[in-house]
């Protein structure tokens, strides 16, 4: 069995392909970089662009199967700066599949494909795509997953699965750099501070990916999209103060109501285009919306079709996470 891991060297993927290489699986990762730790493990190792058709078609070539990981996220940037990598790129994985014959495809997705800008408690996958898009990562990952899950077939069989929040041991986004915003004093709590949303560990959210990948070959999940979590929701902000607690960072406690936290987001984006600054405003309208509103998930149908299940509970999974932060520098 020979696998193709898109951005093997990321976050999510490195996790994956770890579960792959204990199942005695020959891995294949494409990067737009080397990455001599993978190559180190005894992962084949393939420098190329996902928007590069060529590239991606070759890299498919005598793999069984594909899990899709890699993409740009965040929350400011040009549209075609996501566009590129989320859509084209995905389009060009699909592509290659076919042309190669590659019968699985695993696609990372995210719960930003149904933002509304409402508060989503217990959603399932029901819910539509989203429409007033306030973020280009949401709006083109959105794209992807459509146009993914519609070119599902008897001969490609493809599942998108829809992680929250990751967080874990090698996070490179989430907690650092929301501790580096408590560093800086720009972080507060946005709301009412009882927001409660959805939260996913790394080594969960890789458990979910290698469920998927069982599920197609036993002929269930293809052509459906599934929400990934801890499996019970959090309060967001007192989650994120036991973190900074437990690296001995002071807890939040300044609050800023929804209005005026949205109002600045648009003011700074505003401000940020004007000036053609390339780096990300301390606030977004996305932003302020996602800290001060409920989002969280019903994953019952993760559990039924892909056996899904949370091994790394909470408690142990924040543990693991602040080890990790401390080794880190944190």
């Amino acid at each position: 069995m020979k696998i193709l891991v898109t951005g093997g060297g990321g976050f999510v993927g490195s996790h994956v392909i770890e579960r792959l290489l204990a199942r005695g699986y020959a891995v294949r990762s494409i990067g737009r970089s080397s990455q001599p730790q993978l190559e180190a493990q005894g992962v084949e190792v393939v420098c190329g662009d996902l928007a590069d058709a060529s590239a991606v078609s070759a890299a498919c070539e005598g793999v069984d199967a594909v899990f899709h990981v890699a993409a740009r996220a965040g929350v400011w940037g040009s549209w075609d700066s996501y566009y590129q990598p989320n859509v084209i790129g995905t389009r060009n994985v699909v592509a290659a599949c076919q042309q190669q014959g590659v019968g699985r495809l695993i696609y990372t997705s995210t719960p930003s494909v149904v933002f509304n800008g409402q508060p989503i408690r217990g959603g399932d996958e029901s819910l539509p795509y989203g429409k007033k898009w306030l973020c280009h990562y949401a709006h083109t990952k959105a794209i992807a997953e459509e146009e993914a899950l519609a070119a599902n077939s008897e001969s490609l069989k493809i599942v998108a699965l829809r992680p929250h929040l990751i967080f874990g041991p090698g996070d490179p986004h989430l907690l650092p750099r929301v501790i580096a915003s408590v560093q800086a004093g720009r972080l507060k709590i946005v709301g009412d501070g009882r927001s409660r949303v959805d939260v996913s560990y790394v080594g969960n959210v890789a458990d979910a990916h290698l469920n998927a990948f069982d599920a197609l070959t036993a002929g269930t999940g293809a052509g459906q999209a599934y929400f990934i979590s801890q499996g019970e929701s959090v309060e967001l902000w007192p989650w994120v103060n036991s973190i900074l607690e437990g690296l001995n960072h002071a807890p939040l406690t300044t609050k800023i109501p929804l209005p005026a936290a949205y109002a600045v987001g648009a003011l700074c984006e505003g401000l940020w285009k004007v000036l053609g600054r390339r780096d990300e405003p301390p606030i977004t309208r996305f932003v302020a919306v996602e800290l001060a509103k409920d989002h969280y998930f019903d994953i019952s149908a993760a559990r039924r079709d892909l056996g899904y299940l949370a091994h790394t509970p909470m408690a142990e999974a924040l543990n693991q996470t602040i080890l990790d932060l401390k080794r880190r520098g944190f």
